[in-house]
């Protein structure tokens, strides 16, 4: 089905609300007014992560993650000319954050400002040659000086690149902090699509904060749920663009459907039934293999307590930790149906142990 227009429209605040590794608020504020009429409880644990209860007391006890957090910087210093250098917040690759329009996001609100280094026409040839470190690139407020810059900003205030979402052919979407706004947008609008239904398990739909900075919100929400079968949706690397080995990355292409991983981050009997739900429903999905613990949500909610029955689900991503990243309404959509479909299949009390039939 088309995503509904009062969803889309909640995908695009996600997707226009900074929310930088430990600067949550503003996006879980977002995500509470999305929740709370759709739930029996919405709340927030001390490290931030907000959590949206369906059905409290039923069994098993399922936990539907996506993170809320995304990539940024940090204001360390302003120098006397009214520059600030920064730290990043998770992982950029500084070339694509040269010549870029940011927001630095101070107490009295935003204050847009540019990144630079000096123009191509100075640069010596050695300086030419090498790729700048962020610590070498500053931030352009057009502050007049040291005084002015630190009367609005302040060493510790978050920085994002410019947000806000643009439409593209055929579906696709682009812009900054797909990564995850998307996985959350799923499991949120997926919670939307059972609001009125009757299910037998109970349901935790967490907006996860700080997975950017070592996957730290969804290993504390997920000790404090305790659930008995966990789903991390998340962004995936695409590999139908140029340059990328589909070898030894697999052949996974936006607007195909959501991935499904198998590997030993994923139990069987979850991943089982989600490809069985999937073709029920005749919903498109990617296979997929990961041979190690994933690098996202999926990893630490497996490791919980004494474990986790866990599933990664995927949505296929352009150019990941970039202000341009792309993805596919269609693939969000499917996702959010499957997740919907899966939560609705579970039977009471049903059990997820590995075993052979």
């Amino acid at each position: 089905m088309p995503i509904a227009d009062e969803s889309k429209s909640f995908l695009h605040r996600l997707l226009e609300t900074p929310s930088p590794s430990g600067f949550e608020e503003r996006i879980q504020a977002v995500v509470r007014e999305w929740a709370l009429p759709l739930a029996d409880e919405v709340r927030t644990d001390l490290h931030g992560n907000l959590i949206a209860v369906k059905n409290p007391n039923g069994s098993p006890r399922i936990l539907l993650d996506g993170h809320c957090d995304q990539i940024g910087l940090i204001v360390t210093h302003v120098d006397d000319n009214g520059f600030l250098y920064a730290q990043p917040i998770g992982g950029w690759d500084p070339q694509i954050l040269l010549g870029q329009r940011v927001s630095v996001w101070a107490k009295a609100g935003s204050i847009l400002g540019v990144i630079a280094r000096k123009p191509k026409h100075l640069l010596t040839p050695e300086e030419m040659k090498k790729v700048p470190e962020i610590h070498e690139l500053w931030i352009d407020i057009g502050a007049k000086d040291k005084e002015e810059a630190k009367s609005v900003v302040s060493p510790g205030d978050s920085v994002t690149v410019l947000l806000g979402a643009k439409e593209m052919r055929n579906g696709f979407i682009c812009g900054a902090k797909m990564d995850d706004s998307t996985g959350l947008f799923v499991v949120f609008e997926a919670l939307r699509r059972i609001s009125n239904q009757k299910i037998n398990p109970a349901l935790f739909v967490v907006s996860a904060v700080q997975e950017e900075v070592g996957l730290r919100g969804a290993h504390t929400a997920a000790y404090g749920i305790d659930p008995q079968v966990g789903i991390a949706v998340d962004v995936t690397h695409a590999t139908d663009c140029p340059t990328i080995d589909k070898r030894t990355h697999g052949e996974i292409k936006v607007g195909n459907g959501p991935v499904l991983f198998r590997g030993p981050n994923v139990n069987p009997r979850v991943a089982n039934k989600l490809a069985s739900v999937a073709e029920q429903e005749k919903l498109p999905i990617q296979p997929a293999g990961l041979g190690r613990g994933a690098s996202n949500d999926a990893n630490p909610i497996q490791l919980t307590r004494g474990g986790v029955a866990t599933a990664a689900l995927g949505l296929p991503l352009r150019y990941m930790h970039s202000p341009v990243e792309v993805v596919s309404l269609s693939d969000l959509d499917h996702a959010a149906e499957l997740l919907a479909k899966f939560v609705l299949a579970v039977e009471a009390g049903e059990d997820f142990t590995p075993r052979v039939e």
